[in-house]
């Protein structure tokens, strides 16, 4: 019996962190001009690919603000709630061949994400190949 004990707990504290760090959840945008905080979005899977909403807008001066560049269904819709990462792919340790918009742009960019060992998520977009584009890294919010 002791065996088994032993044997579960070994599992639970190997498997344990591995099945905590994942994309998945919420996450602290961070401005690339000043370095802080920007907006929360939500990292969720749907129908086996990835997508990321807005969640809250940090500077309370743009709470209501509008998506008025974008093109087609998200044309003035409001940034809170906006689905701005979408249909991203699970590749290895990555995900990608999907879209990220920017709101305040309303352009669309190629996309792909991944999980850095120091916990921040790596997000760039881009415009053809990813050597043209730019990176940011998210902060998970506990």
């Amino acid at each position: 019996m002791k065996k088994i004990i032993v044997l579960i707990t070994m599992l639970v504290l190997i498997t344990g962190p591995a099945v905590a760090q994942d994309v998945f959840g919420l996450w602290r945008t961070i401005d690339d001009n000043t370095g802080t905080a920007k907006s929360h979005v939500e990292i969720y899977e749907k129908n086996g690919k990835v997508y990321g909403k807005v969640k809250a807008i940090m500077n309370p001066e743009k709470q209501d603000v509008v998506c008025d560049n974008c093109e087609g269904a998200d044309k003035d819709k409001p940034v809170i709630g906006l689905v701005i990462i979408r249909e991203l792919e699970k590749d290895g340790s990555e995900y990608n061949d999907g879209k990220i918009l920017d709101p305040e742009t309303g352009k669309l960019y190629k996309c792909y994400i991944e999980l850095q060992d120091d916990g921040r998520l790596k997000v760039r977009g881009y415009i053809g190949f990813s050597l043209l584009g730019r990176t940011q890294y998210w902060e998970r919010i506990k």
